[in-house]
């Protein structure tokens, strides 16, 4: 049952109850989210009193007269929160994968509270005197090394949110870290919004969109119905929709209708314009970053990280961008080829790309597409997961969901038999879900609790008269997506802030990436693929030609992860608020250049005002992580390949030394006890064929 958006009809109506029985320790199977009675009103009733009992937890640890120890200072700071951070669990949950007008408002409402709370506790002198202490006194306590690593990423948060800074500083601080975080929530709001008020009709049987999968075009009927009580198509913004409008539509003018649709997102001259935004989250973390001693954000962003300094990302992008140069100029004069009446812009790319997929690789997505339905799919993920990990998964239907097409499975340890966590997979695209593809912990593991871990996805829903059918791109998507699950799903740590995917940034793709692999794997591919109709296997030729594509407009899409990644160290690389862009859309460009061959966005076409992961999520002086991880995947995965793609020594290590270890160690160290060795550039450059 999807979560009611009427007031609340909860009869208890004792605030310290109601956390306990809807958030903490609901009376549901696994303790999972009651997510069939919970009400949008809980939230804003119940969010004070959850701030209160956090604000509580940090005055006895204040107040306590004795010593500071592990157990009084660093373990009880560790414990604190409880009520806020299941609350905020479920929201968060909700207000990116099944939204509403409401939940938007509420956390705007929610952002300033949540930032004083945070800079109340990361301020206060006496709590830091007490971290101070104990990190000064570090190498003569008897700790274990998990116990020390707690203690510095305490000690590391603190100093970071200016604990060591003068009292000043501090109220400035906290007037900034305010203005970032309502800004960021804004952001990322007013670009949902803006999308979705985008409307585009065309009438049954226009040419213009004939040869787009029934699928889509079945959902846009549906929308016209609905929406305007009459017959025809009436396409929305979706992910699936859009992406469908730029690879098969042949009408050039719509496509470009389209693609100037999805690059002005957050750039209309609206109430929903983002550009503002930029320009203020900006100087926010500029201003953070030199009031706590360095030079731009980036600086101060990157110093825990794999790659620590501003400089070694550069030399990354670099190096990439070299190698996929010469490949991506190979690229484009292949498309300038194809058809001499359409030029290389940006809204003809996607459409000349699927064109030559076609016609040189005999490769149709279409025809692919019916050899991966979306539960067969799913099935071959959990097997593959299962095979690796020796680990099995259960589907439970008695799990509360907010929308009845998510699923829900338990996950079980073959070897010790011990229950793993819960599974939430919410697969398909709807109104009020944001756009793209997203792993959350719903609840993190520690050694109390076993971990809730949520999938969504935006695929084309299934229809009255076929299943949901994924495309192969959808498909590695899942396994993306999936090896984030398993991050999350195996850790094996004590404390829940060092659990899963609470690592380094640039370290936290990894297992996401190295899943991506085995989607060109013959054997994998084989033990799931098959027709939704005739269930007949997927053939070799169409194996073949699957294996054809995965270097097949490598070098431009390299160029295009490139370009966004030197876009967004030129924002956080930023040292003076006067070099701060009044002009958007030139300094976008300017910085997007750097990828050499990557076409720059039309004229009035921004990247940036709908760039959730820089201004809304957790990637600023962060998204050449994606690359960087790339390389540890292809570097892991090349072991898989030395010794068998399903081979148990490997998949135990790599469970061991990474899965389950979450940020208890410097993530360099974890890599080269699984590897024997630093992870090498080179094996990227092979694996996507950058250079013969």
């Amino acid at each position: 049952m999807p979560i009611t958006k009427n007031m609340s009809t909860q009869q208890n109506n004792n605030p310290k109850e109601q956390l306990e029985s809807l958030f903490i320790h609901p009376d549901t199977p696994l303790g999972a989210y009651p997510f069939d009675v919970l009400k949008e009103d809980d939230f804003a009733h119940l969010i004070d009193e959850a701030i209160a009992q956090e604000e509580e937890d940090i005055l006895t640890i204040e107040r306590n007269a004795d010593s500071p120890s592990f157990e009084n200072t660093i373990l009880a700071l560790e414990e604190s929160g409880k009520a806020l951070e299941a609350l905020l669990g479920a929201f968060y949950n909700l207000l990116h994968a099944h939204s509403s007008e409401k939940l938007m408002a509420l956390s705007e409402e929610f952002a300033p509270k949540l930032t004083a709370l945070r800079l109340r506790k990361l301020h206060s002198p006496i709590l830091f005197k007490r971290i101070h202490t104990l990190y000064e006194q570090r190498e003569f306590l008897a700790l274990s090394k998990e116990e020390k690593r707690l203690m510095y990423r305490a000690y590391e948060s603190f100093v970071d949110s200016g604990a060591a800074v003068n009292e000043a500083q501090q109220e400035n601080l906290g007037k900034v870290f305010l203005r970032l975080s309502k800004s960021t929530t804004a952001f990322g709001n007013q670009a949902l919004k803006d999308q979705e008020l985008f409307r585009y009709f065309l009438p049954l049987g226009s040419a213009a969109v004939e040869p787009l999968p029934q699928s889509i075009l079945n959902r846009a009927k549906s929308r016209c119905t609905e929406e305007r009580q009459e017959s025809g198509y009436l396409f929305a913004l979706t992910a699936p929709e859009y992406q469908a409008v730029m690879s098969y539509s042949p009408d050039e003018a719509l496509r470009k209708t389209f693609y100037y649709a999805w690059m002005q997102r957050g750039n209309h001259p609206n109430c929903y314009n983002t550009t503002h935004l930029i320009r203020t989250i900006i100087a926010a973390r500029l201003e953070i970053a030199q009031i706590l001693g360095y030079s731009s954000y980036a600086a101060y962003a990157l110093k825990d990280r794999m790659l620590s300094d501003p400089e070694e990302v550069i030399k990354l992008l670099n190096e990439l961008e070299t190698a996929s140069r010469n490949k991506c100029q190979a690229e484009l004069r292949m498309l300038a080829a194809q058809d001499p009446t359409l030029s290389v812009t940006p809204w003809n790319i996607p459409y000349l790309f699927e064109q030559i997929r076609r016609k040189q690789l005999d490769y149709n997505r279409e025809e692919v597409r019916a050899y991966f339905p979306a539960d067969q799919a799913v099935s071959g993920v959990l097997r593959l997961a299962e095979q690796l990990y020796r680990i099995h998964f259960i589907e439970r239907s008695d799990i509360p969901v907010y929308d009845p097409c998510v699923k829900t499975f338990e996950v079980w340890d073959n070897q010790t038999d011990r229950h793993l966590g819960l599974l939430y997979l919410d697969l398909f695209a709807r109104s009020g879900k944001r756009s793209g593809a997203w792993m959350n912990n719903l609840k993190d593991q520690d050694e109390k609790q076993r971990p809730h871990i949520l999938i969504v996805m935006n695929f084309t829903p299934p229809e009255a008269d076929r299943p949901a059918l994924l495309y192969l791109e959808d498909v590695h998507t899942l396994l993306h997506e999936f090896g984030h699950a398993m991050h999350g799903m195996l850790s094996q740590v004590r404390y829940k802030s060092l659990s899963g995917t609470n690592v380094t940034r640039d370290f936290v793709e990894l297992p996401s990436q190295i899943m991506e692999n085995w989607l060109y794997e013959p054997e994998f591919l084989q033990s799931f693929a098959k027709h939704y109709q005739t269930n007949a296997p997927l053939p070799q030729h169409l194996i073949d030609k699957i294996l054809a594509t995965r270097c097949f407009q490598s070098g431009y899409a390299t160029q295009r992860q490139l370009s966004f990644g030197f876009l967004d160290m030129a924002y956080h690389s930023i040292t003076s608020k006067e070099d701060i862009p009044m002009d958007i859309e030139a300094f976008e460009k300017n910085a997007m250049k750097q990828a050499t061959c990557f076409p720059l966005p039309a004229e009035g076409c921004l990247m940036s005002s709908a760039f959730g992961h820089l201004f809304a999520g957790g990637y600023a002086a962060g998204y050449y992580g994606y690359k960087w991880s790339e390389v540890l995947a292809a570097d892991a995965f090349s072991l898989f390949q030395e010794k068998g793609i399903y081979n148990t020594l490997v998949a135990d290590c790599f469970r061991r030394e990474i899965l389950e270890k979450g940020d208890t160690e410097e993530a360099m160290e974890l890599y080269e006890r699984f590897r024997g060795r630093r992870p090498l550039v080179s094996a990227l450059i092979h694996q996507d064929g950058l250079r013969e």
